[in-house]
């Protein structure tokens, strides 16, 4: 069974860092206190009392938590934590303290382990001046390895071209913001953009060799439809698709996975933008659909017959049958699904058939995007480098 991650441990290892840590357990939520058994007398009773060195702990300890908070000198942590940092993909935050609780300094983690957002913390628990170094965050400028992460974003590929992407930011280069679908909240709506970063609504007409780098927001497969933007691009990929399905009774759930996959390839969109599955109430049961939620995070609508049928084919809907509608009481399931579970009046991909040559079972396939709202762009803002 996996030990479930608590967020924050807390170590003291002076009588002053006792009681600096004691105020910060107590100002957070999910916190542990660990204090060197040598100051057991002057221990809160809910601290964990430690040996020294603290090699041997941490080596227990630092992929438990999410951020680990040493009241003890930068140098001293630094070499501490040297045998347990593997990446930044998996390596916790660290903050360290100060034993007059003057700063809260981020160590290591900044970003994709939160570690700035916890110096914050930490510094508001003590009334403490935070560190941060990191330049994008230093700046206020773009975060690219992070941006648009509280709105479910992710990284097409967290290993291409971020690093150069970075350094185009925070060095103010041309850099191109392009999005073509998500949220317009990525960036706040009533600041102007960092110095250096254009906005463009679309790939289409984008000419690469101007741009330092392309930030782009898209479904699509970049690579495929723009490659020559692709080269010098980190694409991220909003939640923005609802994918629509039926299927037969007791389709097993690789058959399905198999479908998705060769109809979101010949499309040339990403599954890693799907928000959503929809499907009529009569799948709502359906354990290969049940277990596909479950597997890949995608919250399974149902939507009546009833509520299916009444979306029209002018409203979006491709591929009506009046012979599916004897068997399910619907002209159609995974169109009008998609399209109501996105709010959207037309589908990226219209209904697909797929089965294999001896499988028994076949299903249908579609895919709507989300309307979501512009970002309106200021004058400021136009895709001129």
């Amino acid at each position: 069974m996996t030990e479930t991650r608590r967020t924050f441990a807390i170590y003291a290892i002076t009588k002053h860092g006792v009681e600096i840590a004691r105020r910060i357990a107590a100002a957070l939520p999910d916190a542990d206190l660990l204090v060197s058994e040598k100051l057991r007398d002057r221990a809160p009773a809910e601290a964990r009392l430690f040996p020294l060195p603290m090699g041997p702990l941490l080596e227990e300890t630092f992929l438990r938590y999410d951020a680990h908070v040493f009241v003890i000198s930068v140098g001293a942590v630094v070499r501490m934590i040297a045998p347990q940092l593997r990446s930044k993909k998996v390596d916790p935050a660290v903050i360290c303290v100060d034993d007059a609780a003057r700063f809260s300094v981020c160590v290591l983690s900044g970003h994709v382990g939160r570690g700035n957002v916890f110096a914050e913390r930490v510094a508001g628990a003590i009334d403490a001046t935070p560190v941060v170094t990191t330049a994008s965050d230093a700046l206020g400028t773009l975060t690219v390895d992070i941006l648009a992460r509280g709105l479910g974003w992710s990284l097409d590929d967290p290993d291409r071209n971020v690093t150069s992407a970075c350094a185009a930011v925070v060095n103010e280069t041309p850099v191109l913001f392009v999005q073509e679908t998500g949220e317009p909240s990525w960036w706040p709506l009533d600041t102007p953009l960092p110095k250096g970063v254009a906005y463009a609504t679309s790939l289409d007409g984008v000419d690469p060799s101007a741009w330092e780098m392309l930030l782009i927001a898209s479904h699509r497969d970049v690579a495929r439809s723009h490659p020559a933007c692709f080269a010098r691009s980190v694409v991220y990929r909003p939640k923005s698709l609802v994918l629509g399905i039926g299927c037969d009774r007791g389709t097993p759930l690789a058959l399905i996975e198999r479908g998705i996959a060769a109809t979101f390839a010949t499309h040339g969109v990403s599954e890693k933008s799907v928000r959503a599955l929809a499907t009529i109430d009569k799948k709502g049961d359906e354990p290969a659909l049940l277990a596909l939620s479950q597997a890949r995070g995608w919250p399974l609508e149902t939507f009546a017959a009833e509520a299916l049928d009444a979306l029209e084919e002018g409203h979006g809907v491709q591929s009506p049958s009046e012979r599916v509608k004897t068997f399910v009481g619907t002209r159609g399931v995974c169109e009008p699904a998609a399209l109501i579970a996105a709010g959207a009046t037309q589908l990226l991909v219209p209904k697909q058939k797929y089965t294999e040559e001896g499988a028994g079972r076949s299903m249908t396939l579609a895919v709507a995007g989300i309307p979501f709202p512009k970002r309106v762009a200021g004058a400021h803002e136009g895709a001129t480098p």
